[in-house]
């Protein structure tokens, strides 16, 4: 898999780079006052392009199409068909892209999993596809973006070395 499939994966999924941009540009935004929604997309597209993230991506996606297709083993198809709430599974597999940037990402991930800020509700509250893990990725994403951008911000505050000695 390459950074461009997992950017066409998730067009065909509905979910634009753009609409992740915006949950990081949201998430930011209150601590960077010079940060661009540019930057943000740079940052969505810097953290796609990690292999890791590519087939993590992937995997999921195949898991919510397989269940749109009703090609799953039961009770399998039947907890993704109910998006059972203790399934897990999903979040799992979301928290393998936020933990690149550390425990920042995973903070993220659980206030974007709670309040399902912009094309992640949207991809929740789709009743015509199955989205299970794709709410979840894109959420892990945005983290993992946010986080990014958190850890690179030049503004940051450098403490001097100590070393014990006067």
């Amino acid at each position: 898999m390459s950074y461009q499939m997992a950017a066409e994966l998730l067009e065909r999924r509905g979910v634009s780079l753009e609409s992740i941009a915006e949950i990081v540009y949201i998430l930011q935004s209150a601590y960077y006052a010079d940060l661009t929604e540019e930057e943000c997309l740079s940052s969505v597209k810097a953290v796609l392009g990690k292999r890791e993230v590519q087939y993590t991506l992937m995997t999921g996606v195949a898991l919510d199409e397989l269940a749109e297709k009703r090609l799953l083993p039961q009770p399998l198809q039947a907890v993704l068909e109910a998006d059972e709430s203790l399934y897990g599974a999903d979040e799992t597999l979301a928290l393998g892209i936020t933990g690149v940037y550390g425990m920042i990402g995973l903070t993220g991930f659980g206030y974007l999993d709670k309040i399902k800020l912009g094309i992640i509700g949207k991809l929740n509250d789709d009743r015509g596809r199955i989205h299970v893990f794709l709410d979840d990725l894109v959420a892990g994403i945005a983290a993992a973006a946010s986080a990014r951008i958190a850890h690179r911000h030049e503004g940051a505050k450098v403490y001097p070395h100590v070393t014990g000695t006067e």
